[in-house]
């Protein structure tokens, strides 16, 4: 199995839990709509996403106190720490851009009901 299709079973199994307790969230007997669904979906994505960032500094952490002045393992240790800023940054623009396409995105209207007397 390759590394690609590993990730991605990976990710499928990490994100199935948030698209459930999206649905959960609402209920099925209430009215919600797909913003409803992406925010709770996004909002625990942002939750893993920080996860994986303060495992991945610890790593780096880690790697650059083991090193021991051996140039390779620090060199490594600061391409690790280099990577996860860049990876922050990226995280926190894909963010961004959600939140603002999300905000000229509008809800269709509530549903009118007609009573007659």
């Amino acid at each position: 199995m390759s590394k690609k299709t590993l990730f991605l079973i990976l990710l499928g199994v990490l994100a199935s839990p948030s698209i459930v307790f999206a649905q959960l969230t609402y209920g099925y007997s209430q009215n919600y709509s797909y913003l409803d669904i992406l925010d709770t979906f996004m909002g625990n994505l942002w939750i893993l996403f920080t996860a994986i960032a303060v495992i991945c500094f610890a790593i780096a952490g880690i790697t650059f106190l083991t090193a021991n002045g051996d140039p390779e393992k620090l060199k490594l240790a600061r391409s690790a720490f280099i990577w996860g800023i860049v990876g922050v940054v990226i995280g926190i623009i894909a963010g961004s851009i959600i939140s603002i396409v999300g905000s000229f995105a509008v809800p269709p209207p509530p549903a009118v009901i007609i009573t007659v007397p």
